[in-house]
């Protein structure tokens, strides 16, 4: 149960989202600038991913499962390939760039201090440019604040983690701007 009176049935960061609208519209834009922004040369899935691990260390499980779902969506694989990236993704078949960057981003979990130079430089050397570093830390620091929010509130998620894999395309297509929080 919520420690808020959320409307009931609106899963994960719905509720609060639904409770105070004059927040969400400024949440929604970053999400979507920082999710589905093609300024960015990294793909929608992979900046998917990066949200989904810094949502599975932070062990937030609405949100590791939602952008989870749309991670594996964009990247044509299933939820179990997704969580075998979230569990050790430096032997996953991903990117060395993109290992680079989840490098980052779970220093930025721990703490914005931790991450290191030698950890910007690799990623550079794997070919990671300023953007995509600028925008792996932002992730990782928003997602902080998301998963906080939504475990902050108590808010309620499905179990069911095909709940997830059925609305990631629809999540897909729509985006994070306007979206309708009752679907």
């Amino acid at each position: 149960m919520a420690h808020i009176k959320l409307e009931e049935g609106l899963a994960g960061i719905r509720g609060p989202m639904a409770f105070r609208p004059e927040t969400s519209k400024p949440l929604n834009e970053l999400a979507e600038v920082l999710l589905r922004d093609d300024k960015n040369s990294l793909s929608r899935g992979e900046r998917e991913l990066i949200a989904t691990y810094v949502s599975s260390l932070n062990d937030c499980f609405f949100c590791q499962n939602a952008h989870g779902a749309i991670a594996g969506h964009y990247l044509n694989c299933d939820i179990e390939s997704i969580d075998a990236i979230k569990k050790d993704y430096l032997h996953s078949s991903i990117s060395e760039k993109l290992k680079a960057l989840l490098t980052i981003a779970g220093s930025v979990q721990i703490g914005g201090k931790q991450v290191t130079v030698e950890q910007v430089e690799h990623a550079k050397s794997l070919g990671a440019s300023d953007i995509e570093i600028h925008d792996t830390v932002l992730i990782a620091a928003a997602f902080c604040m998301f998963n906080r929010y939504v475990d902050g509130l108590a808010t309620w998620a499905p179990a069911d983690r095909q709940y997830y894999v059925k609305r990631a395309p629809q999540r897909a297509e729509e985006g994070y701007l306007d979206f309708d929080l009752y679907k």
